[in-house]
Protein backbone atom coordinates (compact mmCIF):
# COMPACT_ATOMS: atom_id res chain seq x y z
CA UNK A 1 0.00 0.00 0.00
CA UNK A 2 1.11 3.54 -0.52
CA UNK A 3 2.28 5.33 2.24
CA UNK A 4 0.53 8.06 1.16
CA UNK A 5 -3.04 6.80 1.34
CA UNK A 6 -2.17 5.95 5.29
CA UNK A 7 -2.68 7.31 7.95
CA UNK A 8 0.10 8.75 10.12
CA UNK A 9 0.02 8.04 13.73
CA UNK A 10 -1.44 10.52 16.57
CA UNK A 11 1.19 9.54 19.45
CA UNK A 12 3.73 7.59 20.13
CA UNK A 13 4.56 4.91 22.76
CA UNK A 14 7.98 5.47 24.21
CA UNK A 15 9.14 2.21 25.80
CA UNK A 16 11.59 3.91 28.10
CA UNK A 17 14.99 2.31 29.62
CA UNK A 18 13.31 -0.85 30.85
CA UNK A 19 9.76 -2.42 30.72
CA UNK A 20 9.96 -4.10 34.21
CA UNK A 21 8.09 -2.62 36.89
CA UNK A 22 10.60 -3.51 39.51
CA UNK A 23 13.25 -1.67 37.73
CA UNK A 24 11.53 0.86 36.88
CA UNK A 25 10.83 1.98 40.10
CA UNK A 26 14.41 2.51 40.50
CA UNK A 27 15.10 3.85 38.28
CA UNK A 28 12.45 6.45 39.00
CA UNK A 29 14.23 7.20 42.52
CA UNK A 30 17.94 7.22 40.44
CA UNK A 31 16.77 9.58 37.53
CA UNK A 32 14.71 11.66 40.25
CA UNK A 33 17.48 11.95 42.68
CA UNK A 34 20.15 13.36 39.68
CA UNK A 35 17.28 15.63 38.36
CA UNK A 36 17.55 17.15 41.61
CA UNK A 37 21.14 17.20 41.38
CA UNK A 38 21.61 18.43 37.87
CA UNK A 39 18.69 21.31 38.78
CA UNK A 40 20.46 22.76 42.15
CA UNK A 41 23.97 22.28 40.82
CA UNK A 42 23.36 24.32 37.26
CA UNK A 43 21.09 26.64 38.87
CA UNK A 44 23.42 27.58 41.68
CA UNK A 45 26.37 28.14 39.26
CA UNK A 46 24.69 30.52 38.01
CA UNK A 47 23.58 32.36 41.03
CA UNK A 48 26.80 32.05 42.59
CA UNK A 49 28.49 33.84 38.94
CA UNK A 50 25.58 36.24 38.91
CA UNK A 51 26.00 37.34 42.13
CA UNK A 52 29.73 37.78 42.22
CA UNK A 53 30.70 40.85 40.73
CA UNK A 54 34.23 39.40 40.26
CA UNK A 55 33.52 36.29 38.25
CA UNK A 56 31.97 38.47 35.34
CA UNK A 57 34.44 37.63 33.36
CA UNK A 58 34.06 35.82 29.64
CA UNK A 59 35.01 32.27 31.34
CA UNK A 60 32.34 32.79 33.67
CA UNK A 61 30.27 34.35 31.48
CA UNK A 62 30.29 31.32 29.18
CA UNK A 63 29.92 28.73 32.25
CA UNK A 64 27.02 30.21 33.20
CA UNK A 65 24.98 29.80 29.55
CA UNK A 66 26.03 26.42 29.89
CA UNK A 67 24.70 26.02 33.11
CA UNK A 68 21.70 26.84 31.98
CA UNK A 69 21.52 25.42 28.63
CA UNK A 70 22.25 21.97 30.87
CA UNK A 71 19.49 22.55 33.25
CA UNK A 72 16.98 23.09 29.91
CA UNK A 73 18.11 20.05 28.50
CA UNK A 74 17.83 17.98 31.08
CA UNK A 75 14.35 19.75 31.78
CA UNK A 76 13.55 18.60 28.34
CA UNK A 77 13.98 14.72 28.76
CA UNK A 78 13.54 13.77 32.48
CA UNK A 79 10.43 15.11 33.65
CA UNK A 80 8.72 13.41 30.86
CA UNK A 81 10.12 10.51 31.82
CA UNK A 82 9.41 10.32 35.78
CA UNK A 83 6.50 11.36 34.94
CA UNK A 84 5.58 8.21 32.40
CA UNK A 85 7.07 6.04 35.06
CA UNK A 86 4.90 7.32 37.97
CA UNK A 87 1.45 7.14 36.18
CA UNK A 88 2.12 4.05 34.06
CA UNK A 89 1.76 5.75 31.02
CA UNK A 90 3.84 5.52 27.97
CA UNK A 91 2.33 7.84 25.56
CA UNK A 92 3.24 10.48 23.86
CA UNK A 93 1.25 12.86 20.78
CA UNK A 94 2.80 13.49 17.56
CA UNK A 95 3.22 17.21 18.37
CA UNK A 96 4.58 16.74 21.96
CA UNK A 97 7.34 14.40 20.48
CA UNK A 98 7.87 16.88 17.52
CA UNK A 99 7.90 19.64 20.57
CA UNK A 100 10.75 17.70 22.68
CA UNK A 101 12.71 16.45 19.70
CA UNK A 102 13.02 20.06 18.83
CA UNK A 103 14.15 21.58 22.00
CA UNK A 104 16.28 18.03 22.56
CA UNK A 105 18.20 19.15 19.35
CA UNK A 106 18.07 23.24 20.17
CA UNK A 107 20.18 22.44 23.46
CA UNK A 108 21.80 19.61 22.62
CA UNK A 109 23.31 21.93 19.25
CA UNK A 110 23.64 25.34 22.08
CA UNK A 111 25.36 22.68 24.42
CA UNK A 112 28.23 21.36 21.75
CA UNK A 113 29.16 24.83 20.48
CA UNK A 114 29.16 26.38 24.00
CA UNK A 115 31.62 23.63 25.00
CA UNK A 116 33.73 24.63 21.74
CA UNK A 117 33.74 28.29 22.72
CA UNK A 118 35.50 27.99 26.32
CA UNK A 119 37.69 25.98 24.43
CA UNK A 120 38.68 29.13 22.26
CA UNK A 121 38.39 31.20 25.77
CA UNK A 122 40.86 28.82 27.11
CA UNK A 123 43.66 28.93 24.52
CA UNK A 124 43.00 32.74 24.09
CA UNK A 125 43.69 33.35 28.00
CA UNK A 126 46.40 30.79 27.94
CA UNK A 127 48.51 31.41 24.58
CA UNK A 128 47.97 34.91 24.08
CA UNK A 129 47.55 36.40 27.71
CA UNK A 130 48.21 39.95 27.00
CA UNK A 131 45.66 40.32 24.44
CA UNK A 132 43.22 38.25 26.56
CA UNK A 133 41.04 41.03 27.46
CA UNK A 134 41.38 43.22 23.79
CA UNK A 135 40.46 39.87 21.89
CA UNK A 136 37.70 38.69 24.29
CA UNK A 137 35.54 42.07 23.81
CA UNK A 138 32.06 42.11 24.88
CA UNK A 139 30.88 42.46 21.84
CA UNK A 140 32.97 39.17 20.84
CA UNK A 141 31.21 37.59 23.97
CA UNK A 142 28.18 38.55 22.97
CA UNK A 143 28.68 37.16 19.68
CA UNK A 144 30.24 33.85 20.97
CA UNK A 145 27.08 33.56 23.37
CA UNK A 146 24.33 34.41 20.81
CA UNK A 147 25.27 33.23 17.95
CA UNK A 148 24.69 29.41 18.91
CA UNK A 149 21.31 30.56 20.02
CA UNK A 150 20.32 31.87 16.28
CA UNK A 151 22.19 28.56 14.85
CA UNK A 152 20.48 26.04 17.15
CA UNK A 153 16.90 27.20 16.42
CA UNK A 154 17.85 27.62 12.52
CA UNK A 155 19.16 23.57 12.84
CA UNK A 156 16.07 22.81 15.32
CA UNK A 157 13.35 24.07 13.27
CA UNK A 158 14.70 22.03 10.00
CA UNK A 159 14.91 19.16 11.88
CA UNK A 160 11.47 19.16 12.66
CA UNK A 161 10.27 20.61 9.25
CA UNK A 162 11.95 17.58 7.84
CA UNK A 163 10.48 15.18 10.27
CA UNK A 164 6.62 16.50 9.75
CA UNK A 165 6.80 15.25 5.91
CA UNK A 166 7.45 11.94 7.05
CA UNK A 167 4.38 9.27 7.76
CA UNK A 168 4.27 7.28 10.64
CA UNK A 169 2.14 3.69 9.97
CA UNK A 170 2.12 0.99 11.61
CA UNK A 171 4.29 0.20 14.34
CA UNK A 172 4.68 2.86 16.47
CA UNK A 173 6.44 1.93 19.46
CA UNK A 174 9.25 4.08 20.05
CA UNK A 175 12.94 2.21 22.07
CA UNK A 176 13.55 4.98 23.85
CA UNK A 177 12.81 7.12 27.05
CA UNK A 178 12.49 10.40 24.71
CA UNK A 179 11.35 11.60 21.67
CA UNK A 180 14.87 11.34 19.94
CA UNK A 181 15.88 11.40 15.89
CA UNK A 182 17.20 8.62 14.93
CA UNK A 183 15.15 5.98 16.44
CA UNK A 184 11.70 8.07 15.22
CA UNK A 185 13.04 7.67 11.26
CA UNK A 186 13.35 3.65 11.56
CA UNK A 187 9.45 4.11 12.35
CA UNK A 188 9.07 5.80 9.23
CA UNK A 189 7.53 4.19 6.44
CA UNK A 190 8.16 7.07 3.64
CA UNK A 191 11.86 7.70 2.54
CA UNK A 192 14.15 8.96 5.14
CA UNK A 193 17.54 9.58 3.05
CA UNK A 194 16.97 13.23 2.66
CA UNK A 195 16.48 13.46 6.67
CA UNK A 196 19.38 11.08 7.19
CA UNK A 197 21.64 12.84 4.72
CA UNK A 198 20.51 16.22 6.84
CA UNK A 199 21.54 14.18 10.51
CA UNK A 200 24.98 14.04 8.52
CA UNK A 201 25.89 17.56 7.80
CA UNK A 202 24.79 18.84 10.63
CA UNK A 203 26.52 15.80 12.91
CA UNK A 204 29.54 16.81 10.76
CA UNK A 205 28.86 20.43 12.02
CA UNK A 206 28.03 20.73 15.84
CA UNK A 207 29.81 17.60 16.78
CA UNK A 208 32.65 16.76 14.83
CA UNK A 209 33.70 20.26 13.55
CA UNK A 210 33.71 21.38 17.47
CA UNK A 211 35.66 18.57 18.44
CA UNK A 212 38.76 18.89 16.12
CA UNK A 213 38.69 22.69 17.19
CA UNK A 214 38.75 21.38 20.66
CA UNK A 215 41.30 19.37 20.20
CA UNK A 216 43.48 21.40 18.11
CA UNK A 217 43.16 24.41 20.77
CA UNK A 218 44.42 22.40 23.81
CA UNK A 219 47.30 20.89 21.40
CA UNK A 220 48.60 24.68 21.56
CA UNK A 221 47.14 25.09 24.82
CA UNK A 222 49.55 21.76 26.45
CA UNK A 223 52.51 23.11 24.35
CA UNK A 224 52.01 26.38 25.85
CA UNK A 225 51.79 25.28 29.90
CA UNK A 226 54.42 23.74 29.23
CA UNK A 227 56.39 26.13 28.54
CA UNK A 228 55.04 28.46 31.82
CA UNK A 229 58.40 28.25 33.81
CA UNK A 230 56.67 27.79 37.60
CA UNK A 231 55.21 24.36 38.54
CA UNK A 232 52.45 26.72 40.47
CA UNK A 233 51.38 28.31 37.28
CA UNK A 234 51.59 25.10 34.75
CA UNK A 235 49.64 23.44 37.98
CA UNK A 236 46.76 25.92 37.87
CA UNK A 237 46.50 26.09 34.37
CA UNK A 238 46.38 22.01 34.07
CA UNK A 239 43.30 21.97 36.93
CA UNK A 240 41.67 24.96 34.67
CA UNK A 241 41.97 22.56 31.59
CA UNK A 242 41.78 19.14 32.71
CA UNK A 243 37.87 20.01 33.71
CA UNK A 244 37.25 21.07 30.61
CA UNK A 245 38.69 18.05 29.00
CA UNK A 246 36.46 16.04 31.49
CA UNK A 247 33.13 17.55 29.79
CA UNK A 248 34.73 17.30 26.14
CA UNK A 249 35.32 13.67 26.99
CA UNK A 250 31.66 12.79 28.21
CA UNK A 251 29.77 14.83 25.79
CA UNK A 252 31.56 14.33 22.43
CA UNK A 253 32.43 10.49 23.53
CA UNK A 254 28.50 9.75 23.67
CA UNK A 255 27.10 12.07 20.74
CA UNK A 256 30.13 10.90 18.35
CA UNK A 257 28.96 6.90 18.88
CA UNK A 258 25.30 8.22 18.68
CA UNK A 259 24.93 10.02 15.24
CA UNK A 260 28.65 9.79 13.92
CA UNK A 261 29.44 5.88 14.05
CA UNK A 262 27.57 3.30 11.58
CA UNK A 263 24.19 2.08 12.25
CA UNK A 264 25.42 -1.47 11.74
CA UNK A 265 27.35 -1.15 15.06
CA UNK A 266 24.71 0.84 17.02
CA UNK A 267 22.09 -1.24 19.03
CA UNK A 268 18.79 0.48 20.55
CA UNK A 269 21.11 -0.28 24.08
CA UNK A 270 23.57 1.41 23.46
CA UNK A 271 21.80 4.60 22.26
CA UNK A 272 19.94 4.76 25.10
CA UNK A 273 22.93 4.62 27.33
CA UNK A 274 24.56 6.78 25.14
CA UNK A 275 21.30 9.47 25.25
CA UNK A 276 21.49 9.12 29.61
CA UNK A 277 25.23 10.15 29.38
CA UNK A 278 25.19 13.53 27.52
CA UNK A 279 20.91 14.31 28.62
CA UNK A 280 21.04 13.31 32.06
CA UNK A 281 24.69 12.44 33.32
CA UNK A 282 26.73 15.43 31.96
CA UNK A 283 24.27 18.08 33.09
CA UNK A 284 24.32 16.45 36.67
CA UNK A 285 28.53 15.96 36.86
CA UNK A 286 29.43 19.81 34.90
CA UNK A 287 28.68 22.01 38.32
CA UNK A 288 31.11 20.06 40.34
CA UNK A 289 33.89 19.32 37.47
CA UNK A 290 33.55 23.23 37.11
CA UNK A 291 33.72 24.02 40.97
CA UNK A 292 35.31 21.74 42.79
CA UNK A 293 38.90 22.60 41.34
CA UNK A 294 38.09 26.35 41.18
CA UNK A 295 38.94 28.27 44.19
CA UNK A 296 36.77 31.58 42.54
CA UNK A 297 33.73 29.94 42.33
CA UNK A 298 33.90 27.79 45.35
CA UNK A 299 34.09 30.78 47.38
CA UNK A 300 31.50 32.62 45.04
CA UNK A 301 29.42 29.70 46.13
CA UNK A 302 29.94 29.52 49.82
CA UNK A 303 29.54 33.12 49.97
CA UNK A 304 26.15 32.77 48.40
CA UNK A 305 25.06 30.09 50.75
CA UNK A 306 26.17 32.13 53.94
CA UNK A 307 24.38 35.27 52.48
CA UNK A 308 21.02 33.44 52.19
CA UNK A 309 21.65 31.38 55.82
CA UNK A 310 22.33 34.96 57.06
CA UNK A 311 18.76 36.47 55.28
CA UNK A 312 16.69 32.91 56.79
CA UNK A 313 18.10 33.42 60.13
Amino acid sequence: MDPRNQTSASEFILLGLSENPEQETLLFALFLCMYVVTVLGNLLIILAISSDSSLHTPMYFFLANLSLVDFCLATNTVPKMLVNIQIRSKSISYACCLTQMYFFHFFGIMDSVLIAVMAYDRFVAICHPLHYTTIMSSRLCGLLAGGPWVFSCFISLTHILLMARLVFCGNNELPHYFCDLTPLLRLSCTDTSVNKIFVLIVAGMVIATPFICILASYARIIVAIMKVPSAGGRKKAFSTCSSHLSVVALFYGTTIGVYLCPSSVRTTVKEKASAVMYTTVTPMLNPFIYSLRNRDLKGALRKLVNRKITSSS
